[in-house]
């Protein structure tokens, strides 16, 4: 058996989107920026991609650009504002719960001589709106928030953010978001979205730039994506996020109905059958992600014991498990040590079924049970 709730992580392709992308490889080879048929065969698959995900957000073709995924949308937008725009101010505010993505690229402008101010968070990583408010000035050039926040599911106001930001370029990272929560009205001025969080291939993305944002080249070259992030357009992963695109966005509602009822009976049986444990997800959260503290266990071994059972998940961003020392999120979010050590994180795609949480719930149970009686958390 295997049940994979890790879709945060990544996701299963869809199998359309694996049926796309292999006609484009075998069939529709040819360098979209060729003038010959197989050229422009290519090239109209990345345009109705182009297309696909620019209706999604309620955008215009030409407002969306490819690129390699989400990191690589997020370091464009911030380090292309910045510095487009360093002459009419130097000040960035960003949240203390972005991805490391949004978050180490601040610190390297900060060594450049921006100032970063980092918004705080409450215990279910909902932003303080306002210190964000107090944070605003006319030196603020650009705010960067995320749409979902990955390890908690905690869903930002980023439309207020919009109200108030002032001169300010908005950036949202919807990285998580994409898919699961409606973009089309945001009022943001870049969007960084990837393809591997909604079943498409992974090493794609999308960066939305509003039309007459001012953004500097990020990869110079042959000029393709209008002329900001040059080279060879990947075609069949371009094709297959297109895919993953419609199917996700086009039934979203239905998509994130299941998930919800699959969270929230998972949390149930967990609360109903584990004692001292401690919901980190807010109720209003995104309904792909559950984050649940098991006091009295070590969230890693936890992990592993699962995975034994055939369970996957994680115990935060896949994008930071390989480094040392706590969850920043849930750091800033102000959970204790022993809170933190032992938090994991469920997340969900429209695959996963209630049968498939009554056996989570045992396994997850007996864990636990095993664990605190052993005395395995020190």
């Amino acid at each position: 058996m295997l049940i994979y709730l890790d879709n945060s992580a990544t996701t299963r392709q869809y199998d359309e989107v694996t049926r796309v992308m292999k006609e484009a490889m075998e069939e529709n080879f040819g360098n979209p920026s060729s003038l010959h048929a197989l050229g422009l065969k290519s090239e109209k698959l990345v345009r109705e991609s182009r297309k696909t995900i620019a209706k999604t957000m309620g955008a215009a073709e030409e407002e969306i650009i490819f690129t390699s995924g989400g990191t690589e949308s997020d370091n464009t937008a911030l380090y292309g504002i910045a510095h487009a725009r360093k002459r009419e101010g130097k000040k960035i505010i960003t949240s203390q719960v972005e991805h490391p993505a949004v978050l180490e690229a601040c610190r390297v402008l900060e060594q450049e001589g921006f100032s970063v101010e980092y918004i705080g968070v409450d215990e279910k990583c909902r932003l303080n709106m306002e210190q964000l408010a107090a944070a605003i000035d006319e030196e603020t050039v650009l705010i960067s928030v995320m749409a979902v926040n990955n390890e908690t599911g905690t869903i930002m106001p980023v439309e207020k953010i919009a109200a108030m930001k002032g001169k300010a370029t908005l950036h949202i990272d919807a990285v998580q978001g994409y898919g699961k929560t409606d973009l089309t009205d945001t009022k943001a001025d870049l969007i960084s979205v990837s393809g591997h969080k909604i079943h498409g291939p992974k090493g794609t993305g999308a960066l939305y730039i509003r039309r007459g944002v001012r953004l500097p080249a990020f990869i110079v070259g042959g000029g393709q994506e209008r002329h900001m992030r040059s080279g060879t357009e990947n075609v069949p992963a371009i094709a297959g996020f297109g895919k993953a695109a419609e199917i996700a966005c086009g039934d979203m509602s239905r998509r994130m109905e299941k998930m919800k009822k699959v969270r929230d009976y998972l949390a149930a049986g967990l609360l109903d059958g584990i004692t001292d444990i401690k919901v980190n997800s807010p109720e209003d959260g995104v309904a792909a992600v559950l984050n649940i503290s098991f006091l009295g266990t070590r969230g890693e071994v936890l992990l592993h014991t699962l995975e034994q059972d055939g369970i996957y998940v994680s115990t935060g961003s896949a994008c930071s498990s390989n480094k040392k020392g706590q969850s920043h999120v849930l750091t800033a979010m102000g959970l204790s040590s022993r809170e933190i050590e032992g938090a994991i994180r469920f997340s969900f795609s429209e695959f996963n079924t209630i049968e498939e949480m009554d056996y989570v719930i045992d396994k997850v149970k007996a864990a636990v049970t095993r664990f605190r009686r052993l005395g395995s958390f020190r």
